[in-house]
C-alpha cells in the first residue's frame, strides 16, 4: 500500500509542474516504464529517484513521502 500512496503524490506534483510521463522520466533519467510502475503504485521508487524527483519538481523530499491515512 506504501507504494500507491508514493505513487499518487509523484504523478500529482508531476501534473501540476506539467510534465507528461516522457518528459518527467528523462529529467530524472529512469524508463517511462519504471515511471508508470511507480505511479499506478506497483513499484516504490528508491532513495536516489525520489531525490531526483524533489528537485526536477522544486520540492522538499517531505512533499513527496506519504503521509498517514488521516489526511
Amino acid at each position: 500500500m506504501e507504494a500507491e500512496k508514493w505513487g499518487k503524490r509523484i504523478k500529482a506534483y508531476r501534473k501540476l509542474k506539467g510534465y507528461t510521463q516522457i518528459n518527467f522520466a528523462n529529467k530524472i533519467d529512469i524508463s517511462v516504464s519504471v515511471l508508470g510502475e511507480i505511479e499506478r503504485g506497483t513499484r516504490a521508487p528508491n532513495e536516489k529517484m525520489i531525490n531526483k524527483m524533489s528537485i526536477e519538481l522544486g520540492i522538499p523530499v517531505q512533499e513527496l513521502t506519504p503521509k498517514s491515512d488521516l489526511n
